[in-house]
């Protein structure tokens, strides 16, 4: 029996990640405007799935739409930071924890390894920023709540709107990194209460650093 091809994805939703990177990259910049039919020209599609893509950036909170003005940019307030920051604290300590007292050695031993890429990648702000984004995905997916997965990828997706100031903040990769060493240490102790504090630390830093 020949399994089905998994379906492509709809014009619109590539269209919502092409702009969705941009957005990351801030190669369109926080509060900028989105000239919608420049972009439709450049990527060759027409303004209807290039709307429908904007429209799923607004539900991400990536995109305000303005009525008779267009599309622009998001800009995270100082409180939306804060919001954003205590939630992704709340749900990223339980998940810490839960790995702590359920992960296998193969997993640690994968999570060890990605804290290794890490420090190895200290001297480069965009590598590290994507191994220490891959570690935090790790354990999430460790921890096996999707439902957390979710809200959690919504809300980072909003943090990364910041991420440039706080990354490029002076002795913050030195000091993110401290904190990695805290939180896996407690994991490979399993200490579920230590890993909890471990992130709520790391996240309240965070916070300071984006603010």
């Amino acid at each position: 029996m020949k399994t089905a091809p998994l379906p492509r994805l709809a014009l619109y939703e590539e269209v919502a990640e092409l702009l969705r990177q941009r957005i990351f990259s801030h190669l369109l910049e926080p509060g900028s405007w989105i000239d919608e039919l420049k972009i439709a020209e450049e990527i060759g599609i027409s303004r209807t799935p290039l709307r429908e893509a904007l429209k799923v950036l607004a539900a991400e909170g990536l995109v305000t739409m303005k009525p008779r003005r267009g599309a622009y940019v998001a800009e995270a307030s100082e409180a939306d930071l804060k919001e954003v920051y205590h939630l992704l604290s709340l749900l990223e300590s339980d998940a810490a924890s839960v790995v702590a007292a359920q992960a296998t050695d193969a997993q640690l031993a994968e999570l060890r390894a990605l804290h290794e890429a890490l420090e190895a990648a200290v001297d480069h702000a965009e590598r590290f920023f994507s191994i220490n984004e891959g570690f935090h995905m790790a354990l999430l997916t460790m921890a096996n709540n999707r439902w957390r997965n979710q809200v959690v990828g919504d809300l980072r997706k909003v943090m990364k709107l910041n991420r440039h100031q706080s990354l490029f903040k002076t002795g913050r990769i030195h000091d993110s990194l401290s904190e990695h060493r805290a939180i896996l240490q407690a994991l490979l102790q399993r200490n579920p209460e230590a890993a909890r504090l471990a992130m709520h630390t790391h996240f309240a830093n965070g916070l300071q650093a984006a603010a």
